[in-house]
């Protein structure tokens, strides 16, 4: 059971997590987080050491919960091929996300690129372990003779992971779910044409 400060906390983030994933680390600020909460600052400052504590602990809310949700979707499935559709239909809404903005790790791994060095490092921690869980998936679908050996998962995950997340951009700039839905579809049949 949490206590009142852990909810509120919780609270914070959870209410902030969407501010900070539309209008990126540099372009939220604590008004938004207060205007949201409906906390003053020194409630907010009894949580946090000031925007930056807060956005690290922010972005870290997002990624995790990120990898939560895409977790548990994935693992509903019993069968290799119908945990990397999971990943795929993850993502088939680009324009009606689950945490409002996009996806938070291509949101922060480009913001962090240049301009948030510890942040860039938690995101390449997590693009990492995505390609390594979507890998090992991969490698036991071929070990229980679902896809053939001449599948090579590391190429495959790694082709499958940039044509999502480049297609969930471009879709949201344009405004449009309708590519998403080929590009998936491409990537289902190509991993098909492995299928034993």
């Amino acid at each position: 059971m949490l206590t009142k400060a852990e909810r509120t906390k919780q609270f914070i983030l959870e209410t902030a997590a969407p501010i900070f994933n539309q209008k990126g680390i540099s372009g939220a600020n604590i008004d938004d987080v207060l205007a949201a909460t409906n906390l003053t600052k020194g409630c907010l400052y009894g949580h946090f050491e000031g925007k930056e504590d807060l956005a690290l602990q922010v972005v870290d809310h997002m990624l995790n919960a990120n990898t939560e949700k895409m977790l548990l979707t994935i693992n509903k499935s019993k069968t290799a091929k119908g945990k990397v559709f999971a990943y795929f239909d993850f993502y088939k809404d680009p324009l009606n996300t689950y945490l409002k903005g996009g996806c938070p790790v291509f949101n922060v791994a480009v913001e962090s690129d240049d301009n948030f060095p510890a942040v860039k490092e938690k995101i390449a921690g997590v693009i990492r372990q995505g390609q390594e869980i979507f890998v090992s998936i991969l490698n036991q679908g071929i070990n229980a003779g679902e896809f053939s050996d001449k599948l090579d998962p590391a190429v495959y995950a790694f082709k499958a992971v940039a044509a999502v997340e480049g297609a969930l951009v471009m879709c949201r700039a344009m405004n449009t779910a309708k590519p998403m839905g080929g590009v998936l579809r491409s990537l289902k049949a190509e991993l098909e044409s492995y299928a034993l």
